[in-house]
């Protein structure tokens, strides 16, 4: 019994950082992709902006 609860608890020290890490990446990976395309996309608006702006 001693030695299942001890093979249980070196299971979950490694399982349990590798899930959170990963789960942990793909957050913040995914915010930086919005983060980016958002910002490309705001340059992109004011461009079309400025072209309506500038041709009456």
């Amino acid at each position: 019994m001693k030695l299942l609860k001890q093979r249980f608890e070196e299971m979950m020290n490694f399982w349990v950082p590798v899930v959170f890490g990963t789960f942990k990446i793909l957050v913040l990976g995914t915010g930086m992709f919005f983060a980016i395309k958002s910002h490309y996309d705001g340059e992109k608006k004011e461009k079309q902006k400025e072209k309506e702006s500038k041709a009456p």
